[in-house]
């Protein structure tokens, strides 16, 4: 957490602890009557999300996940479930247009966009793939959703980042719909995203390890 900005006192309010944490809700967590859920395979970004929230539980578990884009491909991994009890679920849905027991959400994620870095860190590590391919000597960054409207607001977030950062239109994916940052842009989208993020703590460490390890690659 950053000693200069500390816990938030208003979890709907503007801070770079609420858009890290509503991005990962957005990603792969689920509003319902009286939780917020949110998943994480990192355990370091877990005990973050507890401390920005005040989380009642946190739950460790072995999975066996689906490879985002082919469900036919599995692999096992401890996966970390964060919640928060009480009526920040209902609230959340309201101001900022997340899905709420299972219903469609609209994502009016703009109270958050004043911290874009952290909002669209949240959900890289939450929804996001990243890659290296060895055959292009390149890196891929690709997000995956069931919900094809959260996609298209993360296509907005990238609109407004201060460095290029083109994109290919969603396709259907095994898990849901996905789309693809250009290859060539993914080294700057990728030092722009984790900026900073070591004084504040904002960030999956096992995640950001794997994309700044994969850049190297390339350079």
């Amino acid at each position: 957490m950053s000693a200069e900005i500390g816990a938030p006192s208003d979890m709907l309010a503007a801070h770079p602890e609420t858009a890290y944490f509503w991005g990962r809700v957005a990603g792969d967590g689920d509003c319902e009557d009286g939780c917020v859920t949110v998943r994480t395979t990192d355990e370091a970004a877990a005990d973050r999300l507890v401390a920005i929230a005040g989380a009642e539980r946190t739950d460790r578990r072995t999975v066996e996940r689906n490879y985002a884009h082919d469900t036919s491909v599995t692999r096992r991994e401890d996966e970390y479930t964060v919640q928060v009890l009480g009526p920040l679920a209902e609230r959340a849905s309201g101001a900022l247009g997340l899905p709420f027991d299972g219903e469609s959400g609209g994502y009016r994620l703009d109270p958050l966009t004043e911290y874009d870095r952290e909002l669209l860190r949240g959900l890289v590590e939450a929804c996001g793939t990243v890659c290296f391919k060895a055959d292009d000597d390149a890196v891929g960054l690709s997000f995956v959703h069931e919900d094809r409207t959260l996609l298209s607001t993360v296509q907005s977030l990238l609109d407004g980042v201060p460095v290029t950062a083109p994109y290919g239109e969603p396709s259907a994916a095994s898990s849901g719909h996905w789309f693809g940052v250009d290859d060539a842009a993914v080294p700057a989208v990728g030092d722009w995203l984790y900026e900073g993020s070591e004084a504040t703590g904002l960030f999956a460490p096992s995640r950001r390890r794997k994309l700044e390890q994969s850049i190297e690659r390339v350079r």
